[in-house]
């Protein structure tokens, strides 16, 4: 793997090397804490660090040069890689460097704002069950095979992610399945990989923070589905396209090759037909053409029908045959904080989910209103340092669709948590109407609040945290688990009222 500072250099235009240009690397790194021996340290200036600063410590673990756009003298001992533009180098220089992985592995890009998650545990089982061996990059963590690493972004940048493949192409991979982030579109972080099949979920309101119109945000996506129509070193390019989604149709613009769509009301190489959403799961059938095939599934909601047929898609562009597919979605029950029961013996359902954007904040009450016997109690925050469009059309949505809201804080970062929650309520007001609603800006005690007020037969949402086992606060991340909470004041419950549970 090991190459030199001057085959780097050749990669970047305008690039000139102050040193040895013969220096063989062996590593590329951005955290001095991580350097190894005979690495290039990735000198990055961002908004609360600026890498240069690290140069001395990355010289004592053994950097032996390092890339940056600053024109500098070498630092003693070390070689200098200067170019114009980092991010455009690195983009060229990381996948060059690690002989390009991504075309060893066949690749499933998932993007979409709803689902991602879902539709890669499903396609990981699937492939699984197929008997390929399996890495998985995605919002709650990367995966190879059954071994479990650390995970900070839904897609980690170019200098991480090419790293991480590397590692599951040398671990004799056969497939990547990876969630692929508007972001991380945009930002070209996913540089140098090819990918064989693009999945598109759907398109709602999120990170227009970030992307400022619904518009950016869609083109960001179709960027996966231009990547996934280039020419490559691999053949059977495919396209899987929620086509009831209106953005579906700029995806499938984008990608020249071959298309599977699937959806309930249009018509698609895939459509959902007959479909039950009970309590205990759903049952449809996918019709592919005149053949169907029945699914009875342990998981529930609409949105899930769409999950499923997105991962059925991809797993048929991949070859997978019909009995495996049916088994694999049949056995399936549940992602980590996705729609997820919290079962401590009580009366009520308590139900922890991701859900962090108007949409998928409606589905998951949507469902949860078709499996209700009684009264949804709903506790939900909006995130600070993020879209604050969204805070007052959450709370319309909570409103509309709950019988009683707690409105509380999410991960208020940097924001004031009072502000944060004022617009929330802003909209919980406009549609609550004699229906009960409180703010109670602490979530640990809006959790308890609404495990509280549960009575027999009600369903309890905790929206927006999840998987997450933190709270980022204005001056530090704390633990919290949304689970946990809940567990706890379900037992608290139970002791108030004389019953240990089951």
């Amino acid at each position: 793997m090991a190459k030199t500072l001057g085959q780097l250099a050749a990669l970047a235009a305008g690039a000139e090397i102050i040193g040895n240009q013969d220096l063989e690397i062996k590593d590329i790194e951005h955290d001095s804490r991580k350097i190894s021996e005979g690495a290039l340290f990735v000198c990055m200036e961002g908004v609360h660090v600026d890498g240069h600063k690290f140069i001395p410590q990355a010289r004592e673990k053994g950097a032996v040069a390092i890339i940056t756009e600053r024109e500098m003298e070498a630092p003693e001992g070390m070689a200098v890689l200067r170019v114009p533009d980092l991010k455009q180098a690195l983009h060229a220089i990381v996948p060059y460097f690690h002989d390009y992985p991504a075309r060893s592995m066949r690749v499933i890009g998932i993007t979409g704002t709803n689902g991602k998650t879902s539709i890669s545990y499903m396609l990981r089982a699937m492939l699984r069950r197929m008997g390929c061996r399996v890495g998985l990059i995605g919002t709650i963590q990367i995966m190879i095979e059954d071994e479990v690493l650390p995970i900070h972004n839904t897609t980690p940048d170019v200098v991480d992610l090419q790293r991480t493949l590397a590692m599951m192409r040398d671990a004799n991979m056969d497939y990547v399945v990876m969630e692929v982030s508007s972001h991380a579109l945009d930002q070209n972080r996913v540089a140098g990989i090819e990918f064989d099949t693009a999945v598109f979920t759907n398109l709602t309101q999120d990170h227009l923070d970030y992307h400022k119109t619904l518009e950016n945000y869609k083109k960001a996506k179709t960027i996966l589905f231009d990547l996934v129509a280039r020419p490559g070193v691999k053949n059977g390019k495919t396209a899987v396209v929620n086509v009831d989604d209106a953005a579906g149709q700029d995806m499938l613009a984008a990608a020249d090759c071959r298309h599977i769509t699937y959806a309930i009301h249009q018509d698609a190489v895939l459509k959902a037909e007959n479909i039950q959403v009970l309590a205990g799961g759903a049952e449809f059938d996918i019709r592919v053409g005149e053949s169907r095939l029945p699914l009875k599934l342990q998981i529930t909601g609409i949105f899930n029908v769409y999950n499923v047929m997105a991962a059925v898609g991809a797993a048929m562009a991949e070859g997978v045959p019909a009995p495996i597919i049916k088994a694999c979605m049949e056995e399936f029950t549940s992602v980590p904080g996705r729609f997820e029961l919290v079962r401590g013996g009580q009366d009520f359902a308590v139900i922890v989910d991701y859900a962090h954007t108007p949409d998928g904040l409606e589905n998951i009450l949507h469902t949860a209103r078709q499996i209700a016997k009684k009264r949804i109690i709903t506790v939900f925050g909006c995130g600070g340092d993020r879209d604050n469009t969204k805070r007052p059309i959450m709370g319309r949505i909570a409103a509309e669709l709950s019988d009683y809201v707690v409105a509380t804080s999410d991960n208020p970062r940097s924001e004031d948590p009072q502000r944060i929650l004022g617009m929330v309520e802003a909209g919980v007001e406009e549609k609550i109407g004699t229906k009960p609603h409180e703010a109670i800006i602490d979530r640990r005690e809006a959790i308890f609040r609404a495990v509280e007020l549960a009575e027999k037969d009600d369903i309890v949402i905790i929206a927006g945290k999840g998987h997450e086992n933190y709270q980022i606060l204005a001056d530090k991340t704390i633990h919290f688990d949304d689970k946990e909470v809940a567990l706890e004041a379900i037992r608290a419950a139970q002791e108030k009222n004389g019953s240990k549970g089951e």
